[in-house]
């Protein structure tokens, strides 16, 4: 006979009792064997009850996985909404003719798309992977859509922006015939930029919010909002610190728009969503990067509104709405890791939902059926 560890959590066994004793209880027949709990009702444990606390999980172990993404996808975060934002304010500048501002606008946004792409790249690992991703489109899925959208943005920027180069260099770049070709498809390729810009700024948010990460999760009908705003903000900045007051008119415009629409929807998205699931978004390391991006954003405002014509404040106003927007989209990015590592915020807000779904009589359901 072997022992173990375990064999102190087994009860003590009772007697033997002798065969003849057996054989004579065995006589009362099936009723009596019922009755004396034969059928397994009277066996005890093997091991003690788990006592599991609540809104908690099993050991305490994450109830999602969170996914695998580390700073790159971060910046690669940030870095979309500066080349869609700056695709759209070289549009701007292309229909008004203000070249600075288109010139600055096309290298912006080839430059922010080919580091992010290179950002998104060295996550994935391989660089055939991304090319695997566009073998199929599949619109119920954003990763999917967001890779063609990017596809087709890089290639609309790149060669918008190689016109310009070819501009800068007065005309240099051994193109040979293909100069005249690229002097006609500029325009087009400019302004399919700038139709792409607000899909690559935001389609980032729809990423995040699609998956079962609680923050992120719960902040998905105001996300989009946020992330469209914060390319504002950098995009705009970047002009503000590049290009001449004279022609930075629409980026001083934009500025302050996206300050106003980043203050009203980070506001709205922290109130509609579950206030637990929303404290990632204020402790720690993310909290502290939505403040001081809040805090940024205020000032970037007012200054770019105030005195957003003069050199000096253009540029320090223009910094800090650039710093302000890198710091929103890190911000959100950490705070959804760091909700997916405590089961409390995905237990809690499943059990509060399903308390004001029996609150609110729906019983007749899969979900509600149970407990």
């Amino acid at each position: 006979m072997t022992a173990s560890e375990f064999d102190s959590y087994r009860p003590p066994e009772p007697p033997r009792r002798r065969r003849r004793d057996r054989d004579r209880r065995s006589k009362g027949g099936a009723g009596s064997w019922f009755k004396r709990g034969g059928d397994g009702a009277r066996e005890m444990p093997v091991v003690p009850d788990a006592e599991v606390e609540p809104y908690t999980s099993y050991y305490g172990r994450p109830v999602v996985k969170a996914p695998p993404w580390k700073k790159e996808i971060a910046l690669y975060l940030f870095l979309g909404g500066v080349a869609g934002g700056s695709a759209l304010l070289a549009l701007g500048g292309q229909v008004t003719d203000r070249t600075a501002l288109r010139r600055n606008g096309r290298l912006a946004a080839l430059g922010a798309a080919g580091a992010g792409s290179l950002a998104l790249i060295t996550d994935l690992g391989r660089p055939e992977r991304f090319l695997n991703m566009l073998r199929t489109i599949k619109p119920t899925s954003p990763m999917s859509l967001g890779s063609w959208v990017l596809a087709a943005f890089s290639t609309c920027a790149g060669v918008a922006a190689a016109a310009e180069v070819d501009e800068l260099t007065a005309e240099r770049l051994p193109l040979g015939p293909l100069r005249a070709v690229l002097r006609t498809t500029a325009p087009v390729a400019g302004a399919g930029a700038g139709l792409l810009g607000a899909p690559l700024a935001g389609y980032t948010a729809v990423l995040l919010s699609d998956t079962a990460v609680p923050t992120w999760n719960a902040v998905r009908e105001d996300l989009p909002f946020v992330f469209v705003s914060s390319a504002s903000l950098a995009a705009s900045g970047l002009a503000m610190i590049t290009t001449p007051v004279a022609q930075a008119g629409p980026a001083r415009a934009l500025a302050v728009m996206g300050a106003v629409g980043e203050l009203v929807a980070q506001n709205v998205m922290e109130r509609r969503a579950d206030h637990v699931a929303a404290e990632p978004l204020h402790q720690g390391r993310p909290g502290r990067m939505l403040s001081w991006s809040e805090r940024l954003v205020v000032a970037g405002g007012l200054g770019t509104l105030l005195a957003g014509r003069r050199r000096w404040a253009a540029v320090l106003s223009g910094a800090a709405l650039l710093t302000s927007s890198a710091l929103t989209r890190f911000g959100v990015f950490y705070a959804g890791l760091e909700s997916a590592k405590d089961p409390r915020y995905t237990v809690e807000p499943q059990r509060r939902r399903l308390e004001a779904r029996r609150a609110a009589g729906q019983t007749g359901d899969s979900i509600t059926t149970a407990g």
